[in-house]
């Protein structure tokens, strides 16, 4: 049986880039929010995917994968109708996997500042 293990926002945001990387995501970027006032969560993880079936296979990915390790489910998950632009809300850390065009078109990096890690 596997024990249940705690994980922080800043080793999770990892773990995650870590699960996007394993299903070959592009352009996986981690940003800290910790230090910007009223920020509603630790960290967003982005990523982007090549078509809508592996934008769906690597937010399968991450949420599997965290199960697994830390019997930790998503608060929210959003656009998983259309997988143009998914968004797994773990509340400290937030899942980001865009299509192309989403990824350019709400540039979520220029928006949250220069205070990211590329993976």
């Amino acid at each position: 049986m596997k024990i249940k293990q705690k994980i922080n926002s800043s080793k999770l945001s990892k773990f995650i880039a870590d699960s996007m990387e394993n299903k070959k995501a592009a352009n996986i970027k981690i940003i800290n929010l910790k230090n910007i006032k009223n920020s509603v969560t630790d960290y967003f993880v982005l990523a982007t995917g090549n078509s809508n079936t592996h934008i769906d296979a690597i937010a399968e990915g991450i949420e599997d994968d965290v199960f697994y390790n830390f019997h930790e489910k998503p608060w929210k998950k959003h656009g998983n109708n259309n997988a143009e632009w998914v968004l797994i809300d773990f509340i400290d850390v937030v899942a980001h996997i865009f299509n192309e065009k989403n990824r350019d078109k709400y540039n979520l990096e220029g928006l949250w500042g220069d205070d990211n890690q590329k993976i």
